[in-house]
């Protein structure tokens, strides 16, 4: 693996129903865990309207720090919790292009 910087993108379906509840347990655990991890650059939940998916844009340092984050005791404990919400696909990637006006 290269140690330049990738971007991992989650995309999460849900039952509309339930996705205000997704959205909570996601951002706290953006607080409590996410965001105390080494490699962790930013993050961003992005909420469909139709209330069905819920996308998780993060940056880290490096493909090493994500996968030292999925092996954190922290972050596996919530992972049923997510699952118990919504199935999850994950893409990780390097930014090709970013472009602000």
């Amino acid at each position: 693996m290269s140690n330049e910087p990738v971007v991992l993108i989650n995309l999460l379906k849900v039952e509309p129903a339930k996705q205000d509840a997704l959205i909570a347990l996601l951002k706290q655990n953006t607080r409590t865990v996410i965001s105390t991890l080494a490699g962790w650059k930013s993050t961003r939940l992005i909420a469909a309207r139709d209330g069905a998916n819920v996308v998780i844009y993060s940056e880290w340092e490096n493909p090493a720090a994500v996968q030292a984050m999925r092996d954190e005791p922290r972050m596996k404990a919530c992972f049923p919790e997510i699952l118990a919400l919504a199935s999850v696909d994950s893409i990780l990637g390097t930014a090709v292009l970013s472009e602000n006006p």
